[in-house]
């Protein structure tokens, strides 16, 4: 999006303290889809802390100190990653997003592909992605035609596309039911994906191949959709590579990453 006199303003962060903070609007789109109350501190300043660590990429010791303790905080981004409640809500915000964009609040069309990130000495599954070069894990998502994720996955990095795909689509047409096509790269390719999800309702895939005679940077059709997703998810410093043990707090961390995206958007468009 380019910076201009009337968008700069716009989406300008004025805040009394950090511009990962949480406004009113966001806030209250945010709130009825958390659980718990904890006995001293409120959520809304956890949820801060929490957004401020995914913005700079701290460690969850060095928050500042007019956060919670770095315990409280954690223990309840556990809690709401244990109980996947960043799933549910990135699943209502998608649709909300839709609905005030004018279009269906279940999307029919979207790109499934992958990234792969290196990780840090803290161990937990990873992998050689001898394509790219890189030793540390995979991300797979899928997105729809404005960029919004729909869900995702992460594995080792050795690990196929097509071999991850066919986990990552499993019964994601129970959870929108008029999804019906994916565009994707040649890394789909192949029957070994179409025979795995045969007897699934899964989406037809539509490959979309380079040009033979492309020299250099080619932007293809469709696919540089989710690469725009994997280019904004990456403003949040915590992604810039996989730190953590578990691959469900780094799926967690990724889930949180499209929420606050959502949450913005929603809040821009509900008072423009």
């Amino acid at each position: 999006m380019a910076w201009t006199e009337i968008t700069r303003p716009k989406y300008e962060r004025k805040s009394d303290r950090y511009q990962s903070d949480l406004t009113d609007a966001e806030w209250a789109l945010l709130e009825p889809h958390l659980l718990g109350q904890p006995r001293k501190w409120a959520l809304r300043t956890i949820m801060d802390a929490i957004l401020y660590m995914m913005r700079t990429g701290c460690q969850w010791r060095m928050l500042p100190k007019d956060f919670p303790p770095k315990s409280t905080v954690y223990h309840w981004f556990a809690r709401w990653r244990d109980d996947r409640i960043w799933v549910t809500i990135n699943h209502i915000l998608l649709m909300q997003a839709r609905e005030t964009q004018g279009r269906e609040a279940s999307p029919t069309a979207g790109a499934i592909d992958t990234q792969s990130v290196k990780t840090t000495e803290s161990g937990g599954p990873r992998g050689f992605d001898a394509g790219k070069k890189i030793k540390g894990r995979k991300r797979e998502i899928v997105v729809d035609t404005e960029g919004h994720l729909i869900t995702a996955e992460i594995w080792p990095a050795n690990v196929q596309d097509r071999d991850a795909a066919a986990v990552t689509l499993k019964g994601l047409r129970k959870r929108f039911p008029w999804l019906k096509k994916l565009f994707a790269d040649t890394g789909y390719a192949g029957d070994k994906l179409h025979d795995a999800l045969i007897g699934e309702a899964a989406p037809e895939l539509e490959i979309i191949k380079r040009p033979r005679d492309a020299i250099g940077f080619v932007l293809l059709p469709r696919r540089w959709v989710v690469e725009r997703s994997f280019a904004w998810f990456g403003r949040n410093r915590r992604l810039y590579k996989d730190c953590e043990r578990r691959v469900e707090t780094a799926l967690a961390c990724l889930y949180i990453a499209s929420v606050n995206m959502l949450l913005r958007r929603c809040a821009t468009y509900c008072n423009p």
